[in-house]
Formats: structure tokens, sequence, C-alpha cells
């Protein structure tokens, strides 16, 4: 197992309740950093995908590669360059003095599809693809998942093995086993706060998608992520069934074949989780951080009179220094 120093995440009492740690971080996240935009293609070669890169000042090798690293970041459901998250690492990164990217999933960053596929959890193939192409001119990458994109870069990481084009990997808050996080979800809280606002967009995306009236009256009927995974992704993207899309998509089976150094850091009261992987259910190069407290990508501290998003940008990133 890799091991690493890191330091404890212990916010104050009144800052622990999941929901705050959950919520709050948007509104206190800092500005967004100056992003140059690529326009790329997907996989498939049918739409185009947002790269937003935080340079920092570097010079091209004799391959014709940058010689400082670059960390590349797997968003959530519905998240981009402009997460909260996105925002804290691009600066934690840029502080190392290392290049940063957000990798956006297909129809998110403001870039509408142009085929009929969106994303999924487990397109381990379009990671690839991403991958791939930052390799051309970065010599050494670190990829980043969170919630559904940190499910996507675990699996990635498992599939590929030794192959996986990153050198480490940080995957946080993420929903490993997609069938009991879809239970989680559908929990009073998650079914009346949380799915809602993440539903919403996907919806209006996915009508905005040349559908036919059947379909667009079918999908807005959903009130669940599960309705609209059964509905909508799943077929779309070929599974059988919302169940034959957890199934499959889920990284959990596939964590004991990780080569690579990987950490895994999740919090015991994230509201958007059901189970996490044990020790069992992985490699020796990969290692477990639970905390207690976090939410869902929160990790929410308090200190200074100052509420900070440090935490997890900062274990990241040291966890990098340590291993690569």
């Amino acid at each position: 197992m890799t091991t690493f120093t890191y330091n404890e995440f212990k916010p104050p009492f009144w800052l622990a309740n999941a929901h705050l740690q959950t919520i709050l971080p948007r509104f206190i996240a800092p500005n967004v950093p100056i992003y140059r935009r690529e326009l790329i293609k997907d996989s498939l070669d049918e739409s185009e995908v947002a790269y937003d890169f935080y340079d920092t000042n570097d010079i091209i090798l004799s391959d014709d590669k940058y010689h400082k690293p670059l960390v590349v970041l797997f968003h959530g459901m519905e998240g981009s360059s402009d997460s909260h998250y996105a925002r804290t690492l691009a600066y934690a990164a840029h502080n190392q003095g290392w290049h940063f990217v957000v990798a956006h999933f297909r129809s998110c960053g403001g870039v509408p599809v142009k085929g009929t596929v969106f994303y999924d959890a487990g397109d381990t193939a379009e990671l690839e693809h991403a991958l791939q192409y930052l390799a051309r001119k970065y010599s050494t990458i670190y990829g980043v998942g969170v919630s559904l994109g940190g499910n996507a870069l675990a699996k990635y990481m498992s599939d590929y093995g030794q192959q996986a084009i990153c050198t480490a990997a940080v995957v946080a808050s993420a929903p490993v086993d997609l069938i009991s996080s879809s239970l989680a979800m559908e929990r009073f809280v998650g079914r009346r706060i949380y799915t809602p606002y993440l539903l919403s967009p996907i919806i209006q995306k996915a009508i905005d998608n040349n559908l036919t009236e059947e379909e667009i009256r079918a999908v807005k009927a959903t009130n669940l992520i599960s309705e609209f995974d059964n509905i909508f992704t799943a077929p779309r993207h070929g599974y059988r069934s919302k169940n034959d899309y957890y199934h499959k998509a889920s990284a959990l089976p596939h964590l004991i074949h990780i080569a690579k150094p990987t950490l895994m850091i999740s919090a015991k009261d994230d509201p958007f989780l059901g189970a996490t992987a044990t020790m069992g259910d992985v490699s020796k190069s990969v290692t477990l951080l639970n905390t207690q407290h976090g939410g869902h990508i929160g990790f929410l501290d308090y200190q200074n009179r100052k509420f900070n998003l440090d935490w997890l940008p900062e274990t990241a990133m040291r966890f990098f220094k340590d291993v690569g």
C-alpha cells in the first residue's frame, strides 16, 4: 500500500453537519481562474468537449512535452470548471507551479452535445481518449476524479492497470457502488434537496437533444435520478436498464486491479454515497482515507475566522508529491 503524510480533517463541531459541508462550499469558493479553453472532439468523433486549462510557466522539452506535471480533473454530475472543487484544485496546482485542466464530460461546461451520447459513470474509453490527447503535450499527468467523475477515474485506473496514463490518481466522494448510491439519493433529504438540483439541468439537456414527443413526456415525468437513468442514460449508452448500467459502470468490483498509486477519499457522512470500498476490495496500490465528516465534496473548514476548502486539494497535491 502507498503511504503518505496528511493532516486529519477536523472541522469545528458547529460545521460538522453533513448537509452544511455539502451545500456551503459553492457559496464560499474562490473566484473562477482565467482558463484557456480548447474544444476537442470526443472519443466517438461526434461532439465537441471543452478542456479548460489553467497554465503555469513552463518550458517544452526536446520531446515536445511540457516539463511540469499536469493535474487533470474529471468533474461530478453536472459539474464543470466553475465548480467549487475545480476552482480550489486549480489554485492548489498553480501554487505548486503545475498545470491544471478540467476535461469536461459531454454536454458539460456550456458545450451542447451534437451526437446522441451524453456521459455515463463507467465510460472509461472517453477518459482514455482525453488522457491520450493530454499526454501528447504533458510528460507527467496526475488524475483527480470527484463524485461521478471519481467513479469513472477509479474504474479507468482499474480497467487500464499499468497502461493507465495517470502516474497517480486521487478519487474523492465517489459513488463506486452505483446501486446503493442511487438508493441513498432516494432518501428524504436526497430526494427533496439534492435530486431536483442535479436532475433539472440533465432533463433540459435531454429535451434539447431532438427527442420524440413520447421521450419528452417520459423524461419530464421523472422525479428521481434512477428513473432518468432507466429512461434515458441506460438506453442511450448501450445498457439494458438502470440496474444493468449501475452494475456494469460501478468501479467497486474492479478496484482490486488498480496497479498505480491511487488515493480514495470518502466522508462517512456523505449523503450521496452508499457502499464504499474496504481494504478487501482494493489492490495494494490503493490507499483508503475515510473521514468522519466532510459531506459530499465538502471538506469545509474554518480557521483564523475564515472558511476554507483547502483540505481536499492540499491532500491530493501532497499525495501526488509523495508518490510521484
